[in-house]
């Protein structure tokens, strides 16, 4: 083997950033590149992948799943923007950061990265130091990004963010990345393919866009049954132009909660706050199971008392079961 550069070199031999489980996908047409980038990376600790085309990059992508993808723009047949729109367009690649490789520096062309869905970009030619230096600021992105989304599975919020167009003719939105458990129920409450849209979802999105400045119809969660449980999806804050986060959860014991609710005019949460404080939990139980603090969950009993007429707990422990027996009893 050829000696390498001196600014292959000079690399340390391995980065504080890369992790055995840091996988890197190279795309690029030319061997030149892909043997540079690959030797370089290798020395660096990561666990490289190639592909010279458009489609085989695709099938890699599905079979690897990389931590990173470093996407030549300018290829034969399917270019590397064709690419980048289909990774960001599935599920299951929708969160992997992209770095386009490219020696088009025109405005154009770089705003082209973007949209296609690129992370950030290098020109050519390639300096693989200044490559390994953009990977680990985006890889450690990209990691406390998958951190924070698998933690909120663990309490049983799951999150899902919606890229989305909320004009009068905009296009289908899509999931530009779901966590594990949100796309498990994206599919048992919606038989949804993974990334797609499902209609009912998107007709609940764009009422509620339509009614974000509307003091008089404050946003409602859509709440979907099947076999006996109920999904209860919340629209969050926006997290880019035009994505949305939605956070889902399911509601313990769907049937008194909902009779709660419409019995009351309460909130979901309120609703919620209000079963619970009806099972005997104290305001920090209650902060526990619905993952808020004890004092957000005694302003929501605060606005509970109002809307009953009653000044207790236990007075409104009472009124609220008695209700609910005679509704679903």
């Amino acid at each position: 083997m050829p000696e390498l550069p001196l600014s292959l070199r000079l690399l340390p031999e391995r980065p504080v950033s890369a992790t055995t489980a840091d996988r890197v996908l190279v795309v690029d047409d030319v061997p030149d590149n892909l043997s540079l980038l690959h030797d370089a990376l290798d020395a660096a600790g990561y666990t490289v992948f190639v592909a010279t085309h458009g489609e085989a990059a695709l099938l890699r992508a599905a079979q690897v799943d990389p931590d990173i993808v470093l996407l030549d723009a300018v290829m034969p047949g399917m270019d590397g923007f064709q690419v980048a729109r289909h990774l960001k367009a599935e599920g299951d690649t929708a969160h992997i950061p992209i770095i386009f490789m490219t020696g088009l520096t025109e405005t154009e062309h770089v705003v082209a990265a973007f949209e296609a869905g690129g992370t950030d970009y290098v020109t050519k030619p390639l300096r693989p130091a200044e490559v390994l230096a953009r990977m680990a600021v985006h890889l450690r992105s990209a990691r406390q990004a998958r951190q924070a989304r698998h933690a909120l599975d663990a309490f049983g919020h799951a999150t899902m963010a919606i890229h989305f167009d909320a004009g009068p003719a905009g296009r289908p939105g899509r999931a530009v990345w779901q966590t594990p458990l949100a796309r498990r129920w994206m599919q048992v409450y919606f038989d949804a393919p993974d990334g797609r849209l499902p209609e009912p979802l998107e007709i609940w999105l764009r009422l509620q866009l339509a009614r974000l400045d509307d003091p008089l119809h404050p946003a409602q969660p859509l709440v979907r049954e099947r076999d006996g449980r109920q999904l209860v999806l919340s629209l969050q804050q926006r997290t880019g132009d035009d994505d949305w986060l939605i956070v889902m959860r399911e509601v313990s014991d769907a049937a008194t909660v909902s009779a709660l609710l419409a019995t009351f005019k309460l909130t979901l949460r309120e609703a919620e706050v209000l079963y619970w404080v009806a099972r005997g939990k104290t305001n920090r139980d209650i902060g526990d199971i619905l993952g808020s603090s004890p004092a957000t969950v005694k302003k929501h009993l605060e606005h509970v008392f109002v809307k009953l007429g009653v000044e207790t707990r236990n007075a409104a422990a009472g009124m609220a079961m008695q209700r609910v027996r005679a509704l679903v009893g």
